[in-house]
C-alpha cells in the first residue's frame, strides 16, 4: 500500500499530461490544469472510486470556490483517510492555494495509492450518477458532457467533409467577401452610440457601486472565517476541548449543513450537562444534610454515654460520706 512512500519514489516522476489523463478518463472531467483539483473534490470522488461507499458523496462541494468550502472538502477526504488508517499527511493550506507543485505532488500520490487498490481496476463505476448527489455536481456533469460527445464524433466528421466537400468549397467561397462587406459602413461614420452619455454614466456608477459591495461584502466574509478559525484552534486545545461547551461549539463548526437541528442538538447537549450537574448538586446536598443529622446523632448518644458513666464513677470524698451515711443509718444510737 502506498500510504507511505517516499520522495524519490517512481510515482512522483509521472507527468502533469498522464496525471491529467487519468483524472479525465477516470472521474469523466475535463480538467485543462492540475491545480484545478485543489477544491478536494476530485480527490474525495476518487476514493470514492477506489471505495464505493466509503465516501459521504452528499458532503462534497465541487462548486467549492472559497478557501473554508475547499477545506470542508479536505475535512471528508481526512475522515475517509482515518476510516481507512491511512496515515498521509494532508497539506491543506498549500493545497488550497492552488499551487501546481503542491497539488501535482499530491494527485501523483493518489494515482499511486489507487493503482495500489485492486491493481487499478475500477469497475461498475458511473462517476457521473455518484456525482449528482454533491453540491455542483449536476451542473459539473452537463459541462463535460457535451465535450465527450464531442471527442467521440471526430471519427464520423471527415465522412461528412469527404463526400460535400465541393458543397463546402463554395459556402466558404461564397461568404469569404461577407466581413468585408459588413466593415466598409463602419470605416465611414462609426457605429451609434447604443446608449446616450448619461445613461451610461449611470450604469458605470452602478458597477464601481457594485464592486465596492462586492469588496466589502468579502473582506467582511475573510474577518468572521478568521475569527471562526481562531474559535476552532481554540476549541482544540486539550484542556479544554473535552467540555460540553467546547463539544456544542465543535457541532456547529463542523455541521455540514445550514439546519436550525444542530443549534437545537448543541442546545440538547448543554441543557443535558447542566441537568447532570443539578442532579448531582441535589444529591451533594442532600448527602450534607445526611451527614450532619448523622454527626448529630452521633454527639447525642456520646453526651449520655458521658453522663451514665459519670453518675457510674464518683469521687472518694463521695464514696465515704455514702458510706458513713450507711453506717449511721444501720448502727443503733446509743446513749449514756
Amino acid at each position: 500500500m502506498a500510504t507511505n512512500i517516499g520522495m524519490m519514489d517512481s510515482a512522483y516522476f509521472v507527468g502533469r499530461s498522464e496525471i491529467l489523463a487519468w483524472i479525465n478518463s477516470t472521474l469523466h472531467l475535463n480538467l485543462s490544469k492540475v491545480e484545478e483539483a485543489c477544491t478536494g473534490a476530485v480527490q474525495c470522488q476518487l476514493m470514492d472510486a477506489v471505495h464505493p461507499g466509503m465516501v459521504p458523496m452528499h458532503k462534497v462541494n465541487f462548486d467549492a470556490k472559497n478557501e473554508y468550502e475547499m477545506i470542508q472538502n479536505y475535512k471528508v477526504l481526512q475522515d475517509v483517510f482515518n476510516k481507512l488508517k491511512i496515515t498521509k499527511h494532508i497539506e491543506v493550506n498549500k493545497l488550497i492555494k492552488g499551487r501546481a507543485l503542491d497539488n501535482l505532488e499530491f494527485m501523483q500520490w493518489m494515482k499511486r495509492y489507487c493503482d495500489c487498490v485492486n491493481g487499478g481496476l475500477i469497475n461498475n463505476y458511473n462517476p457521473l450518477e455518484r456525482r449528482e448527489a454533491c453540491k455542483g455536481g449536476k451542473e459539473l456533469g452537463k459541462k463535460s458532457a457535451p465535450s465527450q460527445t464531442s471527442s467521440k464524433n471526430p471519427a464520423s466528421a471527415p465522412k461528412h467533409t469527404t463526400h460535400n466537400s465541393r458543397k463546402t468549397d463554395a459556402h466558404h467561397s461564397n461568404t469569404a467577401n461577407q466581413p468585408v462587406k459588413a466593415a466598409r459602413p463602419s470605416s465611414s461614420g462609426g457605429p451609434p452610440s447604443v446608449y446616450p452619455e448619461a445613461e451610461r454614466k449611470m450604469f458605470e456608477q452602478q458597477i464601481t457601486e457594485l464592486k465596492l459591495s462586492v469588496d466589502s461584502l468579502e473582506k467582511e466574509r475573510d474577518f468572521y472565517f478568521a475569527k471562526l478559525r481562531d474559535i476552532e484552534i481554540l476549541c482544540q486545545t486539550p484542556e479544554i476541548e473535552k467540555l460540553p461547551v467546547v463539544e456544542a461549539i465543535k457541532r456547529i463548526l463542523y455541521a455540514a449543513d445550514d439546519d436550525a437541528s444542530v443549534v437545537a442538538e448543541a442546545q440538547a447537549m448543554i441543557s443535558d450537562h447542566q441537568q447532570q450537574v443539578g442532579q448531582l448538586g441535589v444529591l451533594s446536598e442532600e448527602t450534607e444534610e445526611k451527614l450532619k443529622a448523622d454527626s448529630q446523632k452521633r454527639k447525642s448518644i456520646i453526651n449520655v454515654d458521658v453522663d451514665a458513666v459519670a453518675s457510674n464513677i464518683s469521687s472518694p470524698r463521695q464514696r465515704f460520706s455514702d458510706s458513713s451515711d450507711v453506717h449511721c443509718s444501720g448502727s443503733p444510737l446509743v446513749t449514756y
